[in-house]
């Protein structure tokens, strides 16, 4: 038995979870392993080999053509039904699925990126488009599973890979500026040559294992003939496919990054009434970072009574921009502007914010604020974020995926003061860019609220119908807690590690213990 009969015994043993017949071919082991037709139900040790990088040479290359005979038998089939019946048959998928597998052989992917695409392609095929998020969080799991093996830790170790879902991320977004018809056809053309390779061992077999291995290249050759207008139209499904996974490989690198913990047990303490943030901010010794000293503002706010800032606002409101009438004067300017993705927004929030909220910061302003030396103190000073507006603590983040636009207005934020009645002689700078991203009137997320008593106990929660026919001072007895973000582009809550609170004097006052919300956890 030569070299190549060891190579490939060893990689139909890593398949196949057996070892060498005794009574048969290692040619013949070979057709047996890739000749079925293609299982959406597969085994865990069928999808421990999809994600297995190649080690075992050969591993690959078998599984690449049994994939592809697969892709085109069901293909092959689909049609020959629309001839014998007459009867159309939706083949758009299937191409689809081919397309998944072509992705596979470009040259230059590595060997972790071909294992972990071809991981979250067995949890795609089985679900479909109709449901991509289901599938690649399915995916996610094995993923991170599979990247906790031993033999794993010491490839990325070996390349040096230090942020593994981001270098992951980065790696298939290159794969998916590659994609193009041209470059699928020569891919499946390079696992022709590959299945004619291993199969010229096969077909001289007599009886009937020769004759279906000839088949086999049969129905790839046809199926090639006719694929340049499918899988060009399998493109967008494609690309959707593999955007779905960068996206959910660098919130898994958020995730990691930032050592996220659930957060339903914070020791919050929720909003602070205006008074009592006045107070804490006039005898705060020191005083916060983030706060300034004096009245005179770097960045003044806009007049939102101007005419020509109110006409600027109902020009773009005819073009379908939102009505930022009330936002004026958080702005020191302000344009009209669309974001087209893919792109991703970043909110603070604390557990009594909406994750929809008007105010966001784009990721080259998110980055600056976390690179600060203190992040909390960067953010309220040069956003002009007051501690009673929003106490902090927690973050979402906004995906907006490729082709998709978001119109909004943006520029650098108003610095703020307080009334001159309330005696706090000190500013927020501002200055920092904003984006407004309106939502609805009605908070977009679902809020239950709760009454406190003044040990921090809440008592059972009112949902908001309930909480708007209180009278406002009923009202100023309960807190109202999110309990499920409801925007299908937002994810979060993650832990901005900030805290809390924002002065020592703050801890004194009542801790509220979260119920283990869904709104509270990072999903």
């Amino acid at each position: 038995m030569g070299a190549n009969d060891q190579a490939l015994q060893a990689a139909l043993s890593w398949e196949t979870e057996s070892a060498v017949p005794e009574d048969k071919s290692t040619w013949v082991w070979l057709w047996e392993a890739i000749q079925g037709d293609f299982n959406q139900d597969r085994s865990g040790g069928q999808i421990a080999f999809d994600m297995a990088v190649s080690m075992v040479p050969l591993v690959d290359q078998v599984c690449d053509v049994r994939d592809i005979i697969a892709n085109c038998k069901a293909i092959y089939y689909a049609d020959e039904q629309a001839e014998r019946t007459g009867e159309p048959v939706d083949t758009s998928w299937l191409y689809v699925s081919l397309g998944l597998t072509l992705i596979g052989l470009f040259p230059t992917l590595g060997s972790l990126v071909k294992g972990v695409l071809k991981l979250f392609f067995v949890f795609i095929r089985r679900h479909g488009l109709e449901h991509l998020i289901r599938a690649v969080e399915e995916g996610m799991t094995w993923v991170v599973t599979y990247l906790r093996k031993r033999e794993m830790q010491k490839y990325i170790s070996a390349k040096h890979i230090d942020e593994v879902f981001k270098w992951l991320a980065d790696q298939i977004r290159e794969v998916r500026g590659k994609l193009s018809a041209p470059a699928l056809l020569a891919n499946f053309d390079r696992g022709i040559e590959i299945m004619k390779g291993l199969l010229a061992k096969v077909d001289w077999v007599p009886g009937d294992i020769g004759e279906r291995a000839r088949k086999a290249i049969e129905v790839v050759e046809s199926i090639r003939k006719r694929a340049d207008a499918p899988l060009a139209n399998a493109l967008g499904p494609m690309r959707k496919t593999l955007d779905a996974i960068i996206t959910r490989l660098e919130f898994e690198n958020l995730l990691i990054r930032r050592g996220i913990v659930d957060v339903h047990n914070v020791h919050f303490r929720g909003g602070l009434p205006e008074s009592r943030a006045v107070a804490l901010m006039r005898d705060a010794e020191p005083p916060p970072k983030w706060l300034s000293k004096g009245r005179e503002l770097e960045f003044p706010g806009l007049d939102p009574t101007k005419r020509e800032v109110l006409q600027k606002i109902q020009k773009k409101r005819a073009e379908g921009w939102p009505d930022v009438t009330d936002n004026v004067s958080s702005f020191h300017k302000m344009d009209a502007d669309v974001i087209t993705g893919p792109a991703k927004l970043y909110r603070v929030v604390s557990p009594s914010n909406g994750a929809m909220g008007d105010c966001w910061v784009s990721q080259e302003v998110w980055d600056m604020i976390q690179k600060s030396p203190d992040p909390k103190a960067a953010w309220r000073k040069h956003l002009g974020v007051w501690p009673d507006w929003n106490p902090n603590g927690q973050f979402v983040v906004m995906d907006i995926p490729p082709g998709e636009s978001v119109k909004v207005w943006r520029g650098p934020a108003a610095g703020q003061r307080k009334d001159k009645k309330v005696g706090l002689d000190a500013h927020l700078e501002g200055g920092w860019e904003q984006i407004v991203v309106k939502g609805p009137d009605e908070p977009a997320d679902t809020f239950k609220f709760y009454r406190r008593d003044s040990d921090g106990r809440l008592d059972a929660p009112i949902d908001y119908p309930a909480y708007k026919a209180l009278s406002a001072e009923e009202q100023a007895t309960y807190i109202g807690l999110r309990e499920k973000i409801n925007h299908p582009r937002i994810r979060g809550p993650l832990d901005t590690k900030w805290g809390y609170t924002d002065f020592d004097s703050q801890l004194q006052d009542v801790k509220i213990g979260l119920p283990a919300l869904p709104g509270q956890t990072v999903n």
